[in-house]
């Protein structure tokens, strides 16, 4: 089964295909303290992004490996995509705008982003 998920706006939506996460990590790394994801990772053969790269805003920082996406019209940033750790390439899921997912139920990890 699949979920989706989108901006406030929903000029950016997305379905990943694989059931929806109970798990997510959050981290404190200078730009996670200010935007407060909850991150789930996926692959990109599994992401499916609805609509078009136009209305997608880019920011990249630090180490230049992941693009922090946004929404150009409301300021959403629902998914990132990159280079993990292991060299691969990976799609960052904010489950914060991810449809169906009880953020509450959500077994979380720690990250000290801010250490790395």
């Amino acid at each position: 089964m699949s979920f989706t998920g989108s901006c406030h706006c929903g000029a950016i939506s997305y379905t990943v295909d694989e059931d929806a996460p109970t798990k997510a990590m959050a981290c404190n790394c200078s730009i996670c303290r200010r935007k407060a994801p909850l991150h789930h990772f996926t692959t990109p053969d599994k992401f499916a992004l609805h609509g078009s790269r136009d209305d997608v805003a880019t920011y990249k920082f630090n180490h230049h490996v992941i693009g922090h996406h946004f929404c150009k019209t409301c300021g959403i940033a629902p998914f990132a995509e990159g280079t993990g750790p292991d060299g691969k390439a990976m799609v960052e899921i904010n489950l914060r705008c991810a449809d169906g997912v009880d953020l509450d139920a959500l077994e979380i990890t720690h990250y000290d982003g801010a250490s790395h």
